[in-house]
């Protein structure tokens, strides 16, 4: 019985799930085009067929992550504003602790130095969250449950701000902690203090 030939869809899978996996065990500078073949069981021309640059496969891997990133359905839109941010929280954390990767993509000279195409896409995926969170403060201050001298992207971008720096001691500790319990016990405190008088 023959080999079933993997369709380029199917490749191309392939080789972006390695990029992931390499960077997260390697460190996404250390990834070669030679590792992600072998990983794959390709000939390092055969990657070239697929993404012509290693750019491209770095693009490939952004538009995966992006994709993979739980955004939340329709649970999500019947709770309250306050309640959606805190979920949607802990959706990253939960996606960060399963996808390790991305902490070492965020932080990587691939990402600041030598690829613009990946930065700007991380660049825009932490635009349009940073907005997210800030239209949810925004609910919360017009429903009265947030304080009123709240700003609210002043506020978007401290949870953010706050979820990156975990995130880097996560990776920094070898992630010895559980980043999910940890993320909610210090964000959630912070959104907390937000709450309008009694």
């Amino acid at each position: 019985m023959g080999r079933t030939r993997k369709s380029a869809e199917d490749r191309k899978r392939e080789i972006i799930d390695a990029a992931i996996r390499l960077a997260a065990e390697k460190g996404p500078d250390r990834v070669t085009t030679q590792q992600l073949a072998d990983a794959v069981g390709l000939t390092q021309p055969a990657i070239f067929r697929h993404f012509p640059t290693k750019a491209d496969i770095w693009a490939a891997v952004g538009n995966e992550i992006v994709r993979r990133l739980d955004t939340g359905g329709a649970e999500l839109a019947a709770m309250p504003p306050a309640d959606r941010l805190r979920a949607l929280v802990s959706r990253q954390l939960g996606f960060i602790a399963r996808q390790p990767a991305i902490t070492a993509i965020l932080f990587s000279r691939e990402l600041h130095a030598e690829n613009d195409a990946l930065r700007q896409h991380f660049e825009e995926m932490m635009r349009d969250r940073r907005l997210r969170f800030a239209e949810l403060v925004q609910a919360e201050i017009d429903a009265g449950r947030f304080r009123p001298d709240l700003n609210p992207a002043d506020a978007a971008a401290l949870t953010l701000a706050a979820i990156q720096g975990l995130a880097m001691r996560w990776s920094m500790e070898q992630r010895r902690f559980d980043i999910v319990a940890e993320g909610e016990r210090l964000i959630f405190a912070m959104i907390d203090t937000w709450n309008a008088p009694a």
